[in-house]
């Protein structure tokens, strides 16, 4: 027992050495939770723009207070309708009682003001959708969409965001079946086969090759697209485009696309520039330059313009605001200089089906 006790006397100092040193002497302190840290009586006083006693006041009752929770109580329940539309679609076509994910259904609505050189602004509403449905068979999709690019002007398509929904043309709603093919890493192949949703309908088919490589610091893009609409006639267009990272969080991509108008015999041109950066997690900023042109009755310019489109994230992931203020040059108004301010409100109506 003696020599027991000198034995733990004299390596008891080493041992507590040994265990400072792993720290298996100290007690180990649990760091506070995400929650904890960034509850209101953790958070330094200067975070907020109001007393801490007024956290925890009753909201007073306004009509923004109304009207904002009714938007968002409205949006939750339109989300849920249209998933439950998609899901209800998606089985019924696919003959499966399960729905698939990748269901990319929308419904966009908004309100724009627009105000332009010697007009006071107007407000229009405008409202687009999107139903995008897989079905049972992977490469067999169900595609309706409010407009189809086929259908709309080449110029109008590429300065779509300045325009309020009366400045753009009349198009039909479509419908189409989508066949998908994979023919390499970077190349896919799609076919569509549908109509134009109106009465007498207007059948169509369209093919579309994509294509998207990575050279060196470069991406680059190409899309060829070839269609047969019944009372248009043939038509093609061709999209190339070259993008990269310059620095400083901005994107750079200079895209070039003509299409070929049947009905006139001519193709339609256009040449842009886009810059992109994402400000934050709710803001972006996205400046471009455009140049228009044609093929008849010589090939010309037929306009120029600019753009910058400043997008904000109003509320979660569906309610944006956007300030788009322009300047175009167009041949039919003698190159004369038009300006204008558009301001829009936007709420997409959306849900994404989950596997059941």
């Amino acid at each position: 027992m003696a020599l027991l006790q000198s034995a733990v006397h004299r390596y008891r100092l080493p041992a507590i050495a040994l265990m400072l040193a792993l720290g298996l002497g100290t007690p180990v302190l649990a760091e506070p939770s995400v929650s904890e840290s960034l509850s209101p009586d953790n958070l330094p006083a200067d975070f907020y723009t109001f007393t801490p006693e007024e956290f925890w006041r009753e909201p007073r009752d306004s009509y923004w207070l109304n009207f904002s929770n009714w938007v968002i109580h409205h949006e939750h329940v339109q989300s849920e309708r249209i998933q439950i539309l998609g899901a209800w679609a998606d089985r019924t076509l696919s003959g499966n009682a399960r729905s698939l994910p990748g269901n990319e259904s929308y419904l966009r609505l908004g309100l724009a003001a627009e105000s332009e050189t010697g007009k006071l602004a107007s407000v229009e509403p405008e409202a687009r959708f999107r139903l995008d449905l897989p079905t049972a068979e992977e490469q067999l999709r169900v595609v309706l969409e409010s407009e189809s690019d086929e259908l709309v002007p080449l110029g109008e398509r590429r300065r779509s965001r300045q325009l309020t929904d009366d400045q753009r043309s009349d198009s039909d709603a479509t419908g189409a079946l989508r066949y998908l093919s994979v023919i390499s890493d970077t190349i896919n192949l799609s076919n569509d086969i549908g109509a134009r949703l109106r009465f007498p309908p207007d059948a169509f088919w369209r093919a579309t090759a994509r294509g998207d490589w990575r050279l060196s610091d470069w991406r680059v893009g190409a899309r060829q697209r070839v269609y047969y609409f019944h009372q248009d006639g043939w038509g093609a267009s061709s999209w190339l485009g070259f993008g990269r990272d310059i620095g400083n969080g901005w994107t750079f991509l200079a895209s070039s696309e003509a299409v070929w108008v049947h009905d006139e015999r001519q193709f339609d041109l256009a040449q842009i520039l886009d810059f992109h950066k994402r400000l934050n997690n709710r803001s972006e900023l996205n400046p471009r330059l455009g140049v228009l042109g044609e093929s008849q009755p010589t090939w010309r310019h037929t306009g120029y313009f600019a753009d910058v489109t400043w997008r904000y994230r109003l509320y979660q992931n569906w309610l944006f605001g956007e300030v788009i203020p322009s300047v175009e040059f167009q041949r039919d108004n003698d190159f004369k200089e038009h300006t204008a301010l558009l301001v829009r409100l936007e709420m997409f109506f959306s849900g994404r089906i989950l596997s059941r």
